[in-house]
């Protein structure tokens, strides 16, 4: 079975170069601009793992993070965060929050399949 990919991210190019990379690796991809249009995908797609963005607009990563940690329904599925906000607070309150896995902007292609593949384990 293929993993199935959430990639939430505002910039049209960060979500087309990241689902691009996934899909070259085997991934099953869907995308979502902004929170409120994860929050639907969530439920619609069943993603295996949600790679978020921090600032968006409408709905930012941290308040999607919270949402999907307080559900019953998606509080299992892993979370990823991609985004260029690399400072250490940041890092560690992300995952206090419950994000299974951090990944700073601008990031490489092998890091990036290597770490979404070592959260899916």
């Amino acid at each position: 079975m293929n993993h199935k990919i959430l990639v939430v991210d505002d910039e049209e190019s960060v979500r087309h170069v990241v689902s691009y990379t996934l899909e070259q690796a085997g991934y099953a991809v869907d995308t979502a601009a902004n929170g409120d249009e994860c929050l639907d995908k969530v439920y619609s797609f069943q993603p295996d793992l949600v790679l978020l963005d921090l600032m968006m607009p409408t709905v930012d990563g941290w308040e999607v993070l919270r949402l999907l940690r307080s559900n019953p329904e998606t509080e299992a599925v892993p979370v990823v965060l991609l985004t260029a906000k690399g400072e250490i607070h940041d890092i560690m309150f992300a995952l206090q929050q419950g994000a299974a896995d951090y990944i700073t902007k601008p990031f490489g292609k092998q890091e990036l399949l290597e770490r979404v593949s070592r959260v899916l384990e």
